[in-house]
């Protein structure tokens, strides 16, 4: 019913910019937070970005500084704005959401397919 999906990834070279997109979509009540993880080969998924309903932003320790999260609530829409990238940032980034849909009386946590990063030396 709900679905969250990503735009924006691509192939770059180190110290060059990249902005990634993710549109909520389907029967829709409300959005809490919305972020972004990612994962790469033979590691852990971790925390990249995570902005709230009000816009209060949370980074991860490897991205602050270089990284910005923002969203436009009227088009359920969340960024994640990526500067002075390096080879370490390539990954599979997901965007994930706290929604309720209509209906429910409660948040559920959801999760989009990811996209491709790639940052060359």
């Amino acid at each position: 019913q709900v679905q969250l999906v990503e735009s924006g990834g691509g192939l770059v070279q180190a110290g060059e910019s990249l902005t990634l997109s993710c549109v909520a979509s389907g029967s829709i009540f409300r959005i809490n937070f919305m972020g972004w993880y990612r994962q790469a080969p033979g590691n852990e998924r971790e925390l990249v970005a995570r902005i709230t309903s009000i816009g209060s932003t949370t980074y991860g320790d490897s991205v602050k500084g270089r990284f910005t999260t923002s969203r436009d609530n009227a088009k359920n829409t969340v960024y994640l704005q990526m500067t002075s990238l390096k080879p370490e940032d390539t990954a599979v980034y997901y965007c994930n959401a706290a929604i309720i849909p209509s209906g429910p009386n409660a948040f559920y946590e959801y999760w989009g397919q990811g996209t491709q990063v790639t940052v060359s030396s």
